[in-house]
């Protein structure tokens, strides 16, 4: 998103604001809010958010928690709840227990889905469309909202019939 001052740089402070039951909502690059007098610098640390947000170890006894170590890096559990940091790629593995809560509660899941390529074919969209609507009509039952879950299944049921006329034009 571009600035709404210089209409150049990219926007990294974004503020909303509601008058008179109107939104108003500002995006400024950081030079041009400095312009403005607004001290803006982000002084927000992802990392200590991330940390504070797990019961560092609430599933584990407090004893058992110090003693987990990745044994590729040699990063301790506790370091990563002061720092919000994992040392390297195993570190996922050491830690899974006490991680995946986390991740579930900062994420919609702990499967990475991404974002899809621009030369991706409609099948393949369509099929993540489709994974995408089953989760949601699952998140849509549990929470009792059945209007909303009537839409996606319809619509799931749309995306199949589409998706098997394109696998009968394949053959």
């Amino acid at each position: 998103m571009v600035c709404n001052v210089c209409g150049q740089n990219e926007a990294t402070i974004h503020l909303t604001e509601i008058l008179n039951n109107q939104m108003v909502e500002v995006h400024l690059c950081e030079s041009c809010a400095e312009q403005k007098g607004a001290d803006f610098k982000s002084h927000f640390d992802f990392n200590k958010l991330l940390a504070s947000l797990g019961d560092f170890g609430a599933e584990l006894k407090a004893e058992h928690v110090s003693e987990l170590v990745c044994k590729s890096c040699g990063l301790t559990y506790e370091e990563f709840g002061r720092t919000g940091r994992l040392g390297c790629s195993h570190c996922y593995r050491a830690f899974e227990k006490l991680l995946l809560p986390l991740i579930k509660r900062v994420q919609r899941g702990v499967q990475h889905i991404g974002k899809v390529p621009v030369g991706t074919s409609g099948d393949v969209k369509q099929t993540l469309e489709l994974r995408e609507l089953q989760d949601r009509l699952k998140k849509s039952i549990e929470t009792e909202t059945f209007e909303e879950a009537a839409h996606i299944r319809d619509r799931i049921q749309e995306l199949k019939q589409k998706l098997k006329k394109g696998s009968k034009k394949q053959k």
